[in-house]
């Protein structure tokens, strides 16, 4: 033991005199007209060709780098090459920002060569990054982008449709994703048009989706991750956006509370709005929209940050958000409304090459479901989260760690197809502390990770080790794998024997019902490869195995309530929830051609899905067998203000339930007393064994064209001729059983948009 703690102790010392003997430049990028960071870019030191790219807040970290002269460069394309002469002395720590002036070129030999060594030097299996730029690549229906529209053409992610619409990412129903906004926890991204999300294209500075594999940063979720940052507001002037289509209408604003300056620090604001009122305009624009509810769908979102920097670069952000969304069938209404509040922070240290975020957050949301029979059917969620990270640069290594604490509270209460009430009335809270370092040895990059959480209202722990690596077999192929295993403490109160169910309830995992029936357990294995074809194209193929160890699945088959007298009955007649495993299986290939004006995306996935619940094998209501996505855009025209934009998705049908038969459900709520005599049962169904059908293939064109006129410096309108489903596939929604009709998602829908940026 004595040994060991001296070998450590040497270890340490030799690496503290190692990082003594060099020195650290770091800084961030920013756009010198709007103070906005530049992401993603690359900055290298033209001396060593040693370079590294922005962060998503535009900060950079070059370590390790030996005392002397050097010539910083930055280089993004639409904007000026900069440059800036350093002077590195031993030991210290050099913060230089930099500033790019706009203007339009070419990339050259150096360019590719640092956008290449990116690649090389990140794992980044299973995840995509996405910006302003990938947004606006796609259809912009009633003239606006979206993200939930980006999300669907992504491999291994398939999309319910238009109405109702939901993520499934590799296997995973939407309550295994975990959905952050500026590092808080959101509950429902997405609304019931599945058409539009809760977030605002235009303050979205990046997100990053991770279908599987992903590494110790993230946790709390067993499938999939979607991280999403807003960008600050304006830093230099007052400015906007007033969008205006059929059926949704926005308003930005944004605007400095101190001028952003070179020398110093900045405050600004941004604040949100949009609307749909589809529910009043479909009645005149589209004949096929019901007579009285048009097409039944609204929503309010509200979304507003206040954004203060220091002149080193540190940062604190406030924000709120207000979400709304109703529904309004002639039989069902649904309606939710989530809000939040929080604030994150960036510190740089002086004379520290650690970089800190901390995150803290509040959010709720609540669901409801109204019905004929006016029975309970409503759940709720409040969540608090706070977290800490750390991050050290070690030349072109990097370590990270942190600590996060999250509390929510449940409220469910739902009536089933039987009758029977499912309810809870839960607080959980979890503390978690996870590990990451990623080392960089000439062609191979191994990332280990360790994530370690403990489950209080379980009075249990789960200890996650994760692995990425990454092999550059070539310079132009490179081979990939992760794996993991995950937990979490939230299940969904959704049943799946229909394909579409428009109430999303959530639940915590049962801590007193059933000892064997706790946590949602996963065990994920990626492998891939990356392929560049030339400058232009990209290839990347993945295969990956999700083992389910354990899914906490609502008890479809619940008869009788969970009381003294029914213990004798079989737990599955009686209990709430229940015990499933499963799996998750396939393979994604992706192909990118980007040239000039031309951009064009293809995507496969091929998946299949299972579970056991105990006394049957099926396949969930979201086993989509094969999805293929194929999108391009083109611009042209002088300053190539013009823009055709297209999507076409296919997808094989969805498992769905068949009716066998019908029969009168009689109340016996009197007991053996009752007399049927004098009462009208209920219409009861009679299914088949769950999801053994299969819905009709679905396919969909959507397009837009778009046309920019640049009225002055800072003004600008467009006018953007979009429609969705342009050759008017009849793509099934749902089958209603009771009238024995069939519903379809949304016939084409074109749409004519305005919008003004000032």
């Amino acid at each position: 033991m004595f040994n060991k703690t001296i070998l450590v102790s040497i270890f340490f010392l030799f690496s503290f005199s190692i990082v003594a003997q060099t020195g650290e430049i770091r800084g961030f990028v920013y756009d010198k007209e709007t103070g906005e960071p530049i992401i993603f870019t690359n900055v290298i030191i033209k001396e060593l060709m040693l370079g590294k790219s922005t962060d998503a807040n535009g900060f950079y970290s070059l370590s390790k780098v030996k005392p002397g002269t050097y010539t910083l460069m930055c280089f993004s394309l639409g904007y000026d090459t900069t440059f800036a002469k350093i002077n590195l002395a031993q030991g210290r720590i050099v913060t230089q920002n930099l500033y790019l002036v706009s203007k339009k070129f070419e990339l050259n030999t150096i360019e590719i060569k640092a956008d290449r060594q990116k690649v090389k030097e990140n794992v980044n299996i299973s995840t995509n990054v996405i910006t302003q730029k990938e947004l606006k690549q796609l259809p912009t229906f009633g003239g606006e982008p979206d993200l939930v529209q980006y999300l669907q053409v992504l491999p291994g992610v398939n999309f319910s449709g238009d109405q109702g619409g939901q993520l499934y990412v590799r296997g995973g129903p939407p309550v295994m994703n975990k959905v952050m906004i500026d590092g808080m926890i959101i509950y429902n991204p997405f609304h019931s048009i599945g058409l539009f999300s809760v977030f605002d294209a235009d303050i979205i500075r990046n997100a990053d989706v991770s279908t599987g594999g992903f590494n110790a940063q993230y946790g709390g979720r067993i499938s999939g991750i979607i991280d999403v940052t807003t960008r600050e507001g304006d830093k230099k002037r007052f400015s906007g956006k007033v969008a205006v289509n059929p059926i949704t209408a926005k308003i930005l604003l944004e605007g400095p509370l101190r001028k952003f300056t070179e020398d110093g620090g900045s405050a600004s604001y941004v604040l949100s709005y949009k609307t749909s009122y589809l529910d009043k305009t479909s009645k005149s624009l589209y004949s096929y929209a019901d007579a009285v509810n048009g097409l039944p769908y609204s929503f309010n979102d509200i979304y507003g940050k206040i954004s203060n920097i220091s002149p080193n670069g540190s940062r604190i952000n406030l924000f709120g958000f207000r979400f709304t969304d109703n529904t309004n069938f002639p039989s069902n209404q649904y309606s939710w409304v989530s809000n939040g509040f929080g604030g994150n922070m960036l510190v740089i240290p002086d004379g520290s090459n650690t970089l800190i975020n901390a995150n803290l957050g509040y959010s709720n949301y609540k669901m409801d479901q109204k019905t004929a029979d006016n029975l309970p059917r409503e759940s709720s969620i409040s969540s608090f989260n706070a977290s800490i990270n750390f991050t050290n640069f070690i030349g072109k290594d990097d370590v990270k760690y942190g600590f996060e604490a999250i509390g929510f509270s449940t409220n469910y209460n739902y009536t089933n197809a039987y009758g029977r009430i499912l309810s809870q009335d839960d607080y959980s809270s979890e503390i978690h502390t996870f590990f990451k370092y990623r080392k960089v040895w000439n062609r191979l990059v191994v990332e280990p990770g360790l994530r370690a959480i403990y489950y209080a209202s379980l009075t249990e722990g789960s200890f996650e080790p994760r692995l990425g690596m990454k092999y550059n077999l070539t310079s132009a192929i490179r081979l990939k794998l992760a794996a993991g295993t995950y937990s979490q403490n939230l299940m969904s109160a959704t049943s799946d024997q229909d394909v579409v169910n428009l109430f999303y309830g959530f639940l915590s995992s049962p801590d007193r019902v059933n000892s064997d029936i706790r946590r949602q357990k996963a065990q994920h294995l990626v492998v891939g490869t990356e392929i560049d074809l030339g400058r232009d194209i990209e290839i990347n193929i993945e295969g990956f195995v999700k083992n389910f160890t354990q899914i906490t699945n609502i008890n479809r088959d619940k008869l009788y309530d969970d009381n003294q007298a029914n213990q004798y009955l079989d737990y599955y007649l009686r209990g709430d929830v229940i015990k499933e495993t499963g799996k998750a299986y396939g393979g994604d290939a992706r192909l990118k051609y980007e040239h000039k004006s031309i951009y064009f995306w293809a995507v496969y996935s091929l998946t299949f899905v299972t579970r056991n619940d105990g006394r049957r094998d099926y396949t969930p209501s979201f086993d989509r067998r094969h999805n293929i996505n194929l999108v391009f855009s083109y611009t042209f025209g002088d300053r190539k203000s013009w823009s055709v934009n297209s999507r076409w998705n296919f997808g094989s049908g969805f498992p769905f339930t068949q009716t066998q038969g019908f029969y009168e459900n009689v109340n016996f709520n009197g007991g053996v007393g009752t007399n049927v005599n004098n009462q009208n049962g209920n219409l009861g169904i009679y299914f088949t064994d769950i999801n053994t059908g299969r819905l009709p293939y679905f396919h969909r064109l959507d397009a837009s064209i778009s046309k920019k006129y640049k009225l002055s410096k800072h003004q600008s309108m467009s006018f953007t001729l979009s429609a969705t489903n342009v050759y008017n596939r009849d793509n099934i929604f749902y089958f209603d059983r009771l009238n024995y009709k069939r519903i379809n998602q949304l016939p084409i829908m074109p749409t004519l948009g305005f919008n003004y940026t000032f």
